[in-house]
């Protein structure tokens, strides 16, 4: 499959008891009124006194602050130039998981409840496919090109994805723009800047059948039988995954029943669910295996959870029990790996 991401040192305040008192221009207790007294004892002291010394007498309160401030500035110009300011706030971090496995073999489906978890109420209320328009049931099982092509986008310091836009023969895209509306969904959340590029490690290159490449993974929208063939049914929910091998080919299988009606957490927002959606299978497929759970009580959900079913720690611990604690936590919903980019 974001947001969001500083130091320096403070001035300290010159409080005004710091300050030199006032000095007075003519001596009340001369001897003589009217005569300007002699400064020569002045000159004396002067002369005896170090350079150290001349230089208090002259400057007073900000002969001590000169250093102090030197120092300072020191140490605001070392930590812009070496980036040791404070750390950003969590929500600006992105995946809290290690580094993605980047380029590693597998055959296995990511995204997907896992086999043999019997002890599944399927009627999870926030799991359930809402109330929405049609959707095509079952399609081909075949796939066609979506065409056209897209700059990369991103700088791909590790690695530049390339990927097709796909579509089931047989499904209906009319109603939600045809087939370029959901390849333009797709390429415009990936290029965002709250998406997988915010990290220097990641680019996409979108390719299409004329270029000739074959290419690192398919995002493709499938009919929700099919996609039970792709990802899976042992949880009687509807859902998307990433299957790095069906056919021999890498697929991201995102549901159509899920990209017309979208999850009961989105509370509707079916725009920002299929923002979700693709970041969260995306992330599968550019090598974020695990799942996230909530790490703070309405924070925003982290994009690796599985924000279909749930933003509660509690439901996720049903279906993910292997990866996920029930702690109570609910999570706010989220679309983006760097929500604060």
């Amino acid at each position: 499959m974001g947001p969001e991401r500083h130091g320096g040192g403070r001035v300290p305040v010159l409080r005004d008891e710091w300050r030199e008192p006032l000095r007075a221009q003519r001596d009340p207790l001369a001897e003589q009124p009217g005569r300007v007294r002699s400064n020569r004892d002045e000159h004396k002291r002067w002369r005896k006194q170090t350079w150290i010394g001349r230089f208090v007498s002259t400057y007073g309160w900000r002969a001590y602050a000169l250093p102090f401030l030197v120092v300072l500035t020191v140490v605001v110009i070392y930590q812009t130039i070496t980036g040791t300011s404070a750390p950003q706030a969590l929500e600006e971090e992105g995946p809290v998981q290690g580094p993605p496995t980047i380029g590693v073999p597998s055959t296995s489906i990511i995204g997907a409840p896992p086999k043999g978890l019997t002890e599944f109420d399927a009627n999870l209320p926030t799991g359930i496919l809402p109330q929405g328009g049609p959707f095509t049931e079952a399609g081909a099982r075949t796939w066609h090109i979506v065409p056209g092509a897209l700059p990369q986008v991103g700088q791909g310091t590790t690695k530049v994805f390339t990927y097709t836009v796909e579509v089931e023969d047989g499904v209906d895209t009319t109603s939600f723009g045809g087939d370029e509306g959901f390849a333009r969904m797709v390429g415009e959340t990936l290029a965002n800047p709250k998406s997988w590029t915010h990290n220097p490690q990641f680019a996409f290159t979108r390719v299409d059948a004329a270029s000739g490449v074959e290419p690192d993974f398919r995002v493709s929208l499938t009919s929700p039988m099919t996609i039970r063939d792709g990802c899976g049914y042992d949880i009687q929910l509807e859902a998307s995954c990433y299957n790095p091998a069906f056919d021999g080919q890498p697929r991201v299988f995102i549901n159509e029943a899920r990209w017309v009606r979208g999850a009961v957490p989105f509370q509707g927002d079916i725009g920002s669910y299929r923002q979700y959606v693709i970041n969260h299978e995306v992330g599968h497929a550019i090598g974020y295996q695990r799942h996230e759970q909530c790490a703070e009580n309405g924070a925003l959900a982290p994009i690796m959870m599985q924000q279909t079913f749930s933003t509660n720690n509690n439901d996720a611990a049903r279906f993910d029990p292997g990866t996920v604690t029930p702690d109570n936590l609910t999570c706010r919903f989220n679309p983006w790996p760097y929500p604060i980019a």
